[in-house]
């Protein structure tokens, strides 16, 4: 779309959201159940699609992206009458026949970036929340996962009205010149080198941003573990969608006692998993592109390889592959891996833990593993991330309650559920007043009022 086309696009939604149209319940009611019924609708061109970005098996394409958005629609439009409600505040002690609550109020025009790993479901999903606190969006898909691009495109033009929600594709120069426009917020999931762009040109017009981005997720196994069960559930976390997944684990910190037993234990699960050949696998996707099956391969010369290492340019196919390292210096222990290469270290002592940790701080998910009661309290109150798991990886994105976002470098504020709506919604303040009583207290001259106030402050101190 030329720039012109732009304009356009954002003038006319602009026009749509001062209707008001968006501000009435029920409209945002029927569009969302329109989005999950063309979702329905499209599930065989969704699926198509991503098997031709990025190879998708079936189960994935479900589980991980139609059927995420799915759920995330209708939780959403089985709780919005609720979250939408004004809610009550109690009087303060200089108003108190006042009459006080919380507005939810939309910030107007959103602009959704999404990314290339999951194209569907993590630019459905803000969409989704943006469209419940009662916003028009443009959104923005990926322009690597191509195919994809075009079906929500689809579904979009299917789903909403003109106006209400549009779908811009292009490259790098469309984001570009869509972040250099006046937006009320924007929601962008990506890199963190792209985030700072992002936040940078939104400060031009102090517009309020949402940044979901990634980070190395370390994942801590501790001596005393279910070796299989441990295993199992890592290799889940990882390979899903050949490791291109922002909370995958990124990095094994493995206690040295259990390490043999581990690796082993890995091997074995992997072979159940993928078969003797996993490249003639159906479980396995595909890197995106070339520039990324590159850089992932070359992680592999970074350390002692336990096991995989086989890869096929031309298929833009690498095994699940496990590598030992000594060295926090190399870019394989520096930089989000983002495939299916798995990077290990021991540790003996929970500090050897933080030591390791510190080196890539704030990640988006952690895992542990431990029955001990003491090193998961440490885990969890000396470790700062953005969400994880005790005994499981990944799991805490599929719960609507949870809040999914980041700290720091990998991210900032959190969407899913109650959390998405707000994140897409100002909360006004109003405090309202009749002209029957007016507490004189407050008026100069104060006089001897401080003594007043003072014990009303004091006694609501006790009672509370």
């Amino acid at each position: 779309m030329e720039q012109l086309g732009i304009d356009n696009a954002l003038t006319a939604q602009k026009a749509f959201f001062r209707k008001g149209t968006t501000l009435e319940l029920s409209y945002r009611e029927d569009a969302l159940n329109k989005l999950k019924k063309t979702l329905i609708d499209s599930e065989q061109d969704i699926i198509a699609a991503l098997k031709s970005d990025l190879r998708k098996p079936d189960m994935e394409c479900y589980t991980s992206e139609i059927g995420m958005v799915i759920q995330e629609t209708q939780y959403v439009l089985s709780n919005l009458k609720k979250w939408a409600k004004p809610e009550k505040v109690k009087s303060g002690i200089l108003d108190v026949a006042s009459k006080n609550y919380i507005l939810k109020e939309p910030y107007g025009s959103a602009l959704i970036i999404g990314p290339w790993n999951f194209p569907l479901q993590l630019t459905l999903v803000p969409l989704v929340g943006a469209i419940a606190a009662g916003n028009c969006a443009i959104v923005k898909p990926s322009e690597l996962a191509k195919a994809t691009s075009g079906v929500l495109a689809k579904i979009v033009r299917s789903a909403f009205e003109d106006g209400h929600v549009t779908v811009i594709e292009g490259g790098v120069e469309v984001s570009s010149y869509l972040l250099d426009q006046q937006f009320d917020t924007i929601f962008f999931t990506g890199s963190p080198r792209v985030g700072k762009i992002v936040m940078e040109k939104a400060a031009k017009y102090l517009t309020p941003v949402t940044l979901e981005l990634g980070g190395k997720n370390p994942c801590i196994i501790d001596k005393d573990v279910d070796i299989e069960i441990t295993a199992k559930r890592i290799l889940w976390g990882k390979y899903l969608n050949s490791g291109q997944t922002c909370i995958a684990p990124d990095y094994l910190i493995v206690h040295h006692e259990v390490k043999e037993k581990l690796y082993k234990a890995l091997e074995v699960w992997v072979r159940k998993f993928f078969g003797e050949a996993p490249k003639d696998s159906p479980d396995l996707a595909r890197m995106i592109n070339q520039d990324h099956f590159n850089r992932v391969v070359n992680y592999m010369n970074e350390g002692k390889i336990i096991f995989g290492g086989e890869y096929d340019q031309q298929d833009l196919f690498i095994t699940p592959t496990v590598v030992e390292v000594e060295s926090l210096d190399k870019p394989i222990m520096q930089e989000e891996i983002f495939g299916p290469v798995l990077p290990a270290m021991t540790f003996s002592s929970f500090e050897d833990v933080r030591e390791i940790v510190y080196r890539n701080p704030n990640p988006l998910a952690a895992y542990l593993f431990s029955r001990d009661k003491t090193l998961i309290e440490c885990f969890l109150q000396k470790i700062p991330f953005g969400g994880g798991c005790i005994n499981d990886t990944i799991g805490h994105i599929l719960l609507h309650e949870l809040p999914f976002g980041g700290r720091g470098s990998s991210g900032i504020g959190c969407y899913h559920g109650k959390h998405s709506f707000d994140t897409f919604t100002h909360k006004k303040a109003i405090l309202e007043k009749n002209f029957l009583f007016d507490l004189p207290v407050k008026y100069p001259p104060y006089g001897d009022k401080a003594k007043y106030v003072r014990m009303q402050v004091m006694k609501k101190n006790m009672k509370e």
